[in-house]
């Protein structure tokens, strides 16, 4: 009787060991229980994907269109009268359209911009920390050369010599934003090529392509997901800043910085043409942001 029962608790025991390690946790959810413990970058996510769906389907939905102008509604306030809840521009376009519609070409700059230039910093970057010697300066020197050169003055060339076609304004942002994820790729693969799994990898024959984009870039994935985070908001800024200037999408297509110009001229007495569309951006900086550093923090919680 008693040897039963010790070993009906041996099997219990066994059995419970068993579950612990099958239920094993993986890093990627801790990272996701400390994101979703981050109240501020649950928030900001919360109200960033709220700002995307408005952006993309709002438009839709509304009466208006964001070309249409109606002149008997030329520069009035909010109201909710003829459904111009975000009030009319001076000529007569109905302000919430075009902030969405604006919104929509910003975030879409943005997406594909971050996209693009991530790309080309994680194969820029990766090849020549793992290449190391001459390779790895001679591309270095690249980068350093490229940081050297006035950012603003080659936009403005680039867009004045192509045009300011939506593609050319993306290819703009992306050729002076891939920088500093080359650099920190880098900087992560001098420390991983020395591992054992890579020396692994080169004694059994396999080629140095196949080592950097099966073995390397997918290490990296957690500092790529954190500079990516932090890369989006900026690539939309920077696009606000060129729309500012005159150089982004032209009229009647519209976007966030295109419209806080238009807004400054008459600020004095329209003030909501100005406002709406700054507070838009403001707020999807802001969430962008915030989604970031909690992001680093659920990837990297040493760094906090």
């Amino acid at each position: 009787m008693l040897r039963s029962k010790q070993k009906a608790a041996a099997e219990a025991i066994a059995a419970n060991v068993g579950a612990v390690a099958v239920d094993g946790r993986s890093p990627w959810r801790d990272a996701r229980e400390r994101f979703f413990r981050n109240k501020a970058a649950v928030l900001s996510l919360v109200i960033l994907t709220l700002i995307t769906l408005a952006c993309v389907f709002g438009p839709m939905l509304l009466p208006h269109s964001y070309e249409d102008t109606d002149w008997d509604a030329m520069s009035m306030a909010p109201t909710l009268l003829n459904s111009h809840y975000f009030g009319t521009d001076e000529l007569g376009r109905d302000l919430l359209v075009r902030c969405l519609i604006g919104g929509r070409i910003s975030l879409m700059v943005g997406l594909m911009a971050t996209i693009a230039s991530v790309t080309i910093g994680i194969v820029w970057g990766a090849t020549a920390g793992f290449l190391g010697g001459k390779v790895d300066t001679l591309m270095m020197r690249i980068v350093d050369m490229m940081y050297a050169v006035p950012y603003l003055l080659i936009a403005i060339l680039m867009v004045t010599l192509l045009g300011r076609e939506f593609y050319l304004v993306v290819l703009t942002i992306t050729v002076f934003s891939w920088m500093d994820m080359a650099r920190v790729v880098r900087g992560q693969t001098l420390s991983i090529k020395s591992k054992e799994y890579i020396e692994a990898a080169r004694a059994i024959g396999v080629s140095t392509g196949s080592i950097i984009f099966r073995h390397v870039v997918p290490n990296l994935l957690g500092i790529v997901v954190i500079y990516t985070t932090v890369t989006v908001p900026g690539v939309i800024l920077t696009e606000s800043v060129l729309s500012f200037l005159g150089l982004g999408v032209q009229e009647p297509m519209t976007s966030w910085g295109v419209l806080i110009e238009d807004g400054t001229g008459v600020m004095e007495t329209t003030p909501w043409i100005l406002l709406f569309p700054a507070a838009m951006l403001s707020i999807t900086l802001y969430c962008a942001n915030y989604i970031g550093d909690g992001m680093r923090d659920a990837l990297d919680p040493k760094d906090r």
